[in-house]
């Protein structure tokens, strides 16, 4: 799978995925208003605004772009209703030939993982069929509980051919509450770092892995010396743009072949029309915005790597 979202990147030139995270504040109210007048103010009515506002940044960046990541919290908020919009839009996605990384972040005892990987990345059996839940092509894992909780989502993407991301260094600010302390004189994201590897060593999907790892753009010293010590392993980067994160913080996290990472951004690109950088476009024109923030994107990281 990974070796997919590599040739994806090449051909567009872009090391990007769009983060679709989207929240009822950056949906345009045109949106908002016709979704309510045919469901009321209900959550389907939230989760229809939501549909459309997907949709059409879908529409305006899936010919620049190799991924998107939307992340399952922002559909959850909206229950039942909200789930459906987001397994429609990892559809609506893979209809355009994205990669789709699935944000959720799973992780628990081995049963319970099991069953998470059958659902986002995997198959579940019912009676004598095989279904695909959400059918995501990757899936952001919390490692930890270990190795008995990672195992059997690589034991998926081993079989389908399906990808991960470990959280090893995020990019939140409280991060390194826990990442940072030192064990046998050694930070914590470091051990992380080499279990991935080590996760990762027997599914090989040509020059890396399909077990990635998630490290933030927000810390750039710590991405540098991950990148040496993970070498075969695709960063996802989360931090870029409205976290802080800048184009020569990130580029540490590439290899000098200019592959190795692809950079995630969501509200900076989804809600670009609040902008004033690109207030020219209007709430009309969202979609637009959110293109030309895509090539300003592109053209930023470019310049750096």
């Amino acid at each position: 799978m990974i070796k997919q979202l590599m040739e994806k990147i090449a051909r567009t030139k872009a090391p990007i995925c769009v983060g679709l995270d989207p929240m009822l504040s950056y949906i345009p109210e045109q949106i908002t208003k016709k979704a309510f007048e045919e469901h009321g103010e209900t959550l389907a009515g939230a989760a229809q605004a939501v549909w459309e506002f997907n949709k059409e940044i879908i529409d305006a960046t899936c010919d620049l772009i190799p991924s998107v990541k939307p992340q399952i919290a922002m559909y959850e908020q909206f229950g039942l209703e909200g789930l459906a919009v987001y397994k429609r839009t990892v559809d609506y996605c893979r209809e355009k030939g994205l990669v789709v990384i699935g944000d959720a972040k799973r992780g628990d005892i081995g049963s319970t993982s099991a069953a998470y990987a059958a659902g986002h990345i995997g198959q579940v059996k019912v009676g004598s069929k095989v279904y695909s839940g959400f059918h995501t092509d990757f899936l952001t894992v919390n490692p930890y509980l270990g190795t008995d909780g990672v195992k059997p989502f690589v034991d998926v993407c081993k079989e389908q051919d399906k990808g991960l991301f470990v959280l090893v260094k995020t990019s939140n600010p409280s991060s390194g509450e826990f990442q940072d302390r030192l064990i046998d004189g050694r930070p914590l994201y470091e051990l992380v770092a080499e279990k991935v590897v080590e996760w990762g060593a027997d599914c090989m999907d040509g020059d890396y892995s399909n077990v990635g790892a998630v490290v933030g753009a927000t810390y750039p010293e710590m991405s540098k010396k991950l990148r040496k010590l993970m070498p075969h392993t695709f960063f996802l980067v989360p931090g870029y743009g409205a976290q802080g994160g800048t184009a020569e913080d990130l580029k540490y996290c590439f290899n000098d072949d200019g592959f190795g990472a692809v950079v995630n951004s969501s509200r900076g690109i989804i809600a670009a029309y609040k902008k004033e950088a690109y207030a020219k476009f209007g709430s009309e024109h969202f979609g637009e915005a959110s293109r030309q923030a895509v090539l300003d994107m592109i053209a930023d990281i470019g310049r750096v790597l």
